[in-house]
């Protein structure tokens, strides 16, 4: 097949006047007739090697940047509706709770309005992280979302920390009766936060993200928590010791904490480049193997920054090949890993000659 007689009457001009692109619509190939075409490139015009080039390559981008595009979506949608439903509960508690005079529902009130900073940091940290790159951020913003985690992780230790010890200087003082409406008010409590558990653990599974994830689990743990709160309101109504309330109100605060530092650990691993999952890992190599032209994987390295990766890719080719074929195909292993792994940020491939076939 001539290439150059395949092209369209309404070829696209780049920005040098002398170079034409093939539409994307004109030129339909199968991998087999790609690869065999890349193999003897050498005997192609300037014109057909290039247009090749780039009309396999277009698509994918625009894929990759749609992908993305959906992640930060639903990921910003999943932390507003939590900063919306967390700052609502945190109000409602911290008024119930100082009105029937009760430590546990104020300390379950702290919880809240912690968890709504948490959202509101990590509603910061996406919008941050979409910035595109410039001159002092050459690899973006991505980072953002991390570093928002690991400050707010912080906040609510303290904070959880101080509401634990004032229940526990509190702790021979005798709790007041708690009326009907505020038990009702922490029962309603431990559904919403289990919904928000669920509804935030599928998204974060979805989009990949951290925050998302770790603000899925303090809700569950928020969850257990105000069971603990709404038993030990009901023991006070039902006549029990009112150190009762002291006591609920020390196992919120140490449930916040425990969910506190497990926010800080996954987002300080996110800063410090942590290797990807295996089951991920083992994806992306799969597909980078499954590549005309790629003998074997020598590394394979991919960190996490926001909701997307960068991955690190040494390719082993046949080492008699030219440059030109050699950077051919690194520019498939990297479309290829883009289309099936829309996550993916960016690949860096490095080639490495076939050891069996260099000896």
């Amino acid at each position: 097949m001539d290439c150059v007689a395949g092209a369209s009457a309404n070829a696209e001009r780049l920005r040098h006047p002398s170079i034409f692109v093939l539409s994307t619509a004109s030129l339909k190939v199968n991998d087999k007739e790609y690869a065999e075409w890349i193999e003897n490139a050498s005997s192609f015009p300037l014109l057909c090697q290039f247009s090749l080039t780039i009309t396999y390559h277009l698509p994918t981008s625009r894929f990759v940047l749609n992908e993305i595009t959906t992640r930060y979506r639903d990921a910003f949608r999943a932390a507003l509706i939590g900063l919306v439903v967390n700052l609502t509960l945190g109000i409602v508690k911290m008024t119930a709770g100082m009105v029937a005079r009760s430590s546990a529902l104020i300390a379950d009130a702290v919880n809240s309005l912690g968890d709504a900073l948490t959202s509101l940091a990590v509603l910061y940290g996406l919008q941050v992280a979409q910035r595109p790159a410039d001159a002092e951020h050459p690899y973006g913003h991505m980072r953002a979302e991390g570093i928002a985690a690991t400050n707010v992780a912080i906040g609510i230790i303290i904070s959880a920390a101080i509401v634990g010890w004032e229940a526990i200087i509190r702790f021979g003082e005798i709790a007041p009766r708690t009326p009907w409406w505020a038990i009702a008010i922490a029962g309603g409590n431990v559904v919403l936060k289990e919904w928000l558990f669920q509804y935030k653990l599928q998204v974060g599974k979805r989009t990949r993200s951290a925050s998302i994830i770790a603000n899925a689990w303090d809700h569950r743990s928020d969850a257990l928590c105000s069971l603990a709160v709404l038993a030990g309101l009901l023991i006070i109504r039902w006549g029990g010791p009112g150190w009762v309330d002291a006591v609920a109100a020390i196992i919120v605060s140490l449930g916040v904490i425990a969910s506190g530092i497990h926010l800080f650990r996954s987002s300080a691993s996110e800063l410090m480049d942590e290797q990807a999952d295996p089951q991920f890992l083992a994806s992306i190599h799969q597909t980078a193997l499954s590549v005309t032209g790629v003998e074997e994987i020598e590394t394979l390295l991919v960190r996490k920054v926001g909701l997307e990766y960068f991955a690190d890719v040494h390719i082993e080719v046949n080492p008699s090949i030219t440059v030109d074929f050699g950077h051919r195909i690194g520019h498939d292993v990297k479309d290829e890993l883009l289309k099936q792994h829309p996550e993916l940020r960016d690949v860096l491939i490095h080639l490495e000659p076939h050891r069996d076939q260099a000896d």
